[in-house]
């Protein structure tokens, strides 16, 4: 609320966002579905109103990431397994093996990058409640995201 009474919105109304090609993604709902997968602790996906798909930052599941690394027999530590190109590859089939039947195809990032930092109250990425502050994320990742759009 400004001094003279007004309301000015400084962020998303709604989080529907309008792709190129037409189609609206609600991203609260795909980040409920992808967090579904057991690699996924966290998620925040990202949509481009210039781009036909979405993009994702996700915040790995450790125990369930380093099973996975294991099974591929892929040994190095934390930030490096983040990474990883091999694993990241992982990590996306089995979000889209998810996410089929469940979202459409314009919905399903096809890009993610893997982060070894974890999203706390502290870091200002995610409220007391965990909920994600999109602003700030959209701002510490943008470097991030608008590389896996090139």
């Amino acid at each position: 609320m400004s001094s003279d009474g007004t309301l000015s919105i400084i962020d998303r109304k709604k989080d529907l966002v309008k792709l190129q090609a037409g189609e609206y993604v609600s991203l609260g709902k795909v980040e409920a579905c992808l967090k579904l997968c057991p690699l996924v602790d966290n998620i925040c996906l990202f949509a481009n109103s210039m781009e036909m798909y979405t993009v994702a930052v996700v915040v790995p599941n450790p125990k369930n990431l380093q099973e996975l690394a294991d099974s591929l027999k892929i040994s190095c530590d934390w930030s490096d397994l983040c990474s990883n190109p091999e694993i990241t590859e992982h990590v996306l089939k089995q979000m889209k093996s998810l996410a089929q039947g469940t979202l459409q195809k314009f919905e399903t990032p096809q890009k993610i990058s893997l982060t070894d930092e974890v999203w706390t109250p502290d870091s200002g990425l995610v409220t007391d409640s965990l909920k994600l502050k999109r602003k700030p994320l959209s701002e510490h990742y943008a470097s991030v995201v608008s590389q896996m759009y090139r």
